[in-house]
């Protein structure tokens, strides 16, 4: 994947949805195709914090089944960072070997969207509409 694709209408939705779940990080899976984000499946962050996000096994497995039933992947993770910049903590790089998948992350502070993956190294790729 050298960019995804996410939707004015997404990033409206995402980031209403991070500011309402300040001080807490919010988070989300991204459901699509290739690079193409189709829908969302907003998560609870089961930490409650507001430098770390955890979505539960019971929702990660009901996300991944939603995707199959719309015949779609699991194509990114969304989190906010609602005090610092979008850019992947030391946390966050940790997870995404795990989840090698596009990482978007919202910044509360400069509130624009910036998307990620897992390399040898973090790489920054576009988001497009």
């Amino acid at each position: 994947m050298q960019k995804i694709k996410l939707s004015e209408t997404d990033k409206k939705i995402l980031s209403e949805y991070s500011e309402n779940q300040k001080p807490n990080e919010s988070c989300a899976m991204l459901f699509g195709k290739n690079d193409q984000v189709l829908d969302l499946f907003l998560t609870e962050n089961i930490e409650k914090s507001p430098v770390n996000f955890t979505i539960s096994n019971k929702q990660l497995i009901e996300g991944y089944k939603i995707a199959e039933e719309k015949e779609m992947e699991v194509i990114g993770i969304f989190h906010s960072h609602p005090d610092s910049d979008a850019y992947p903590s030391n946390t966050d790089k940790k997870f995404m070997q795990s989840n090698p998948v596009a990482w978007i992350i919202y910044s509360g502070i400069n509130k624009n969207f910036r998307a990620y993956l897992l390399e040898s190294d973090i790489v920054e790729i576009p988001i497009e509409e």
